[in-house]
């Protein structure tokens, strides 16, 4: 889909518009990126299926997702895009929610921008709006006892109930809650950190049926010991060395010449260099390790020495795997096999087994005594299908981690939405000023929200609409909303269908925030040139002005 800003040409590679124009091509393109997505909102939306740029097919109904894959040529449509995945990265959901309500909030400002309104006026409204909104949700949102699993776990399910995954049922929202709280840091008063990213891999393998998946208390790497007849596939409770150095004969950093006088003289070098690996090896042995884990290589010597001392060994691991085994067992990653201590070596893991799943062979570190770091290993029929449950499992993941850090409720279903819009409708009469019908307007953007849940419900928009705005006149019963699988108006208290203050609040900030942004754009200028067709003449060189033709020159039109 491409959408083009109509634009002035003045002068060879300027290009330049401004004005009204502007702000209407901004808005139509806005609202264009909003109706791309519209219906992947709730949990009666619609799928979309995208071609990637690869070639591959995508099928999915993640806002962010879906936005990634659009190419769009309009800048202010790339924006809008912007902001998904600005909501993405800061708090994991509410991807489809900015981009609806960032165009609705455009929409409405349309009105006021035809009958002159200055833009500057129309941000003042909506920030008013914003600051008036945040205190809303701050008056109405419920604190929660984030070591009740079931608030957790209703919370997490009403979240990713809009999903593909939202059929599987509690599924995906226990791995979720498992993964984050054994991944979670304390920070004292309450306040918990998890870092998603680095401490909790997701491993994807199909085969089998979703139900297999499940949280590892420790962790799973593609990797198979290196000489499999030699050395041992299951350990219990074993010693573990991280080391991110080579264990082989150190090569010179650039090219190294060596003259042999004699005979004897090459197998004293190799003499020496087989005394360098035993003496790195004697190192390492010395403390009676079970398992040794490098992120480089293994020479053969080395593995031979390993092996006829019991000891299993794994090779050329990544940095971020290694990182996540010292997490979960306890031990610390070395440069330098000498610097070895015994607090360097990790006891913590129950159990140390090679298994094969499918065609490959997996090394799992599992039943670990107080794991930091965990992996989420997913289960399914295709790739398409585990590529799906993932990006719903980080959206679980990321709404489990934002109620560790902030744990207050707020109603979903368009309840919270409607509660906003209510409150500020009778707040404007207390604005003074041209400010007042902005930030009337603002308040019946708010409204996009759940009028876009009844339409993709297939309910009767107007006759809901109007029974919503008279349960919420005056700001009463903040917690009915719609039930987006029956369709039916009711309290969200009743029917554990929550949100977190966290998403809540930052689409909102987003959202108005962008709408202003956009608002106050009034010239998009141009600076790239046109490709020459094949054939055409030569361009004209630049022409250096004189005093005398300054006073020639024409003005541009506004």
């Amino acid at each position: 889909m491409a959408l083009h800003a109509p634009v002035l040409v003045l002068k060879d590679s300027l290009k330049r518009e401004s004005g009204a124009k502007v702000h209407q091509a901004n808005i139509q393109a806005a609202k264009a990126v909003a109706d791309i997505i519209r219906t992947t909102l709730g949990p009666r939306s619609m799928l979309k299926m995208l071609l990637d740029a690869g070639g591959g097919i995508v099928v999915t109904n993640d806002g962010n997702a879906i936005l990634r894959e659009i190419d769009i040529a309009h800048p202010a449509a790339k924006s809008m895009i912007e902001l998904s995945r600005t909501q993405d990265e800061e708090v994991g959901d509410g991807t489809t929610s900015v981009i609806v309500l960032a165009g609705e909030m455009l929409h409405v400002a349309q009105a006021f921008i035809d009958k002159n309104y200055h833009p500057t006026v129309i941000c003042r409204a909506y920030t008013k709006a914003l600051d008036d909104a945040i205190a809303v949700l701050d008056k109405i949102a419920m604190p929660v006892d984030v070591n009740d699993r079931g608030a957790m776990l209703g919370l997490v399910k009403s979240s990713i109930g809009t999903k593909f995954t939202g059929q599987f049922g509690d599924l995906i929202a226990d791995l979720a809650i498992d993964a984050t709280t054994t991944a979670g840091v304390d920070l004292g008063q309450g306040m918990r950190e998890v870092d998603i990213k680095k401490y909790i891999k997701v491993e994807k393998v199909p085969g089998g049926q979703l139900e297999d998946s499940r949280v590892l208390k420790g962790v799973m790497i593609n990797k198979d010991v290196v000489s499999p007849g030699k050395m041992s596939r299951k350990i219990v409770n074993p010693r573990i060395i991280l080391l991110d150095c080579p264990v082989e004969y150190k090569k010179g950093e650039n090219q190294t010449n060596a003259e042999l006088m004699k005979e004897e003289d090459w197998q004293v070098l190799l003499e020496m260099e087989e005394e360098y690996i035993k003496n790195l090896c004697a190192q390492i042995l010395k403390f009676k390790p079970d398992l040794v884990i490098t992120e480089k290589g293994l020479s053969d010597l080395a593995i031979h020495y390993l092996s006829k001392a019991g000891v299993s060994a794994i090779r050329r691991l990544r940095k971020t795997d290694n990182n996540r085994i010292a997490k979960a067992c306890g031990a610390v990653i070395v440069n330098r096999p000498e610097e070895l201590q015994e607090s360097d070596v990790g006891t913590g893991a129950g159990l140390f087994e090679v298994k094969k799943i499918g065609d490959e062979f997996f090394a799992f570190i599992v039943d670990c005594k107080d794991p930091k770091a965990c992996t989420v290993l997913l289960r399914g029929a295709s790739k398409d299908v585990l590529n799906e449950v993932e990006r719903n499992l980080q959206d679980a993941m990321s709404v489990a981690r934002n109620i560790l850090k902030n744990p207050k409720l707020l109603p979903g279903g368009g309840a919270t939405e409607l509660t906003v819009s209510a409150t500020l409708k009778q707040k404007s009469s207390s604005v003074e000023g041209v400010e007042k019908w902005p930030y009337e307007a603002a308040a019946l953007a708010f409204e996009a929200i759940p009028r876009t849940l009844a339409q993709n419900c297939g309910l009767n928009v107007i006759r809901i609409m109007t029974q919503l705005q008279g349960k919420h006149a005056n700001g009463e019963n903040a917690w009915v909303g719609i039930d987006g699988r029956s369709g039916d108006i009711v309290d969200m208290k009743e029917r554990k269908i929550w949100d977190s203050y966290s998403v809540k609040a930052q689409t909102f900030k987003t959202a108005i925030e962008a709408a202003c942004m956009l608002l106050r754009i009034d010239d998009i200028v141009s600076g790239i040139k046109k490709k020459q067709a094949p054939g055409a003449s030569a361009p004209k060189q630049p022409q250096i002005e004189t005093e005398g033709d300054a006073d020639n020159e024409q003005m541009i039109p506004e």
